[in-house]
């Protein structure tokens, strides 16, 4: 028996690492409840239920607050159901401070497994610059047809820098296969 957190009144039939650890979970939530709170972070409730998607400033609004500041890019992608409602959003890939290798395959696993509609790519560039990038544009090419073939429609791909994002889009170097001319 051990003493709980190291207040002298709460014992625990746990062992002592085991509490320790226990203590530094709670710990942990009750700063992130916090932070929740003081931020009103929106992705962080649960995988974003309830949250549509009806621009590209609304995924940016959803995950530009986490990727804006992170020292590597990563690739993650946002399901969406039928009514371009979020039903989840998945990390595809951690890279270096300027690349990363993508399988197109990685972009739609999660997506097939919970049945989603439509995704979105959303990278960050750590350099601050959401300037698209020759390699952002192939990927995005090669993901929608590969979407084409799985009944999955690639809806958009952003480019987070910094406060600022790229829809390729908005910006042209991407049309979805239904809304090409």
């Amino acid at each position: 028996m051990t003493r709980a957190g190291g207040d002298p009144r709460q014992i625990t039939l746990l062992p002592p690492d085991a509490a320790a650890v226990i203590h530094l979970v709670r710990e942990n939530l009750r700063v992130l409840r916090e932070l929740v709170q003081r931020h009103e972070i929106p992705w962080l409730d649960a995988a974003g239920e309830g949250v549509t998607i009806r621009s590209p400033a609304d995924v940016a609004a959803y995950l530009g607050p986490e990727m804006a500041e992170l020292g590597q890019e990563q690739l993650r992608v946002v399901l969406l159901n039928t009514k371009n409602q979020i039903v989840g959003c998945e990390l595809v890939y951690q890279g270096g401070i300027n690349s990363i290798g993508v399988r197109v395959a990685d972009c739609y696993r999660e997506a097939v497994r919970v049945g989603a509609a439509a995704i979105v790519l959303v990278h960050n560039h750590p350099t601050q610059d959401p300037t698209p990038s020759p390699e952002d544009v192939r990927l995005t090419a090669d993901v929608a047809s590969a979407g084409t073939l799985l009944g999955i429609e690639l809806l958009d791909h952003l480019v987070i820098g910094g406060e600022r994002h790229v829809s390729l889009r908005e910006r042209g170097l991407y049309a979805p296969p239904a809304a090409a001319p």
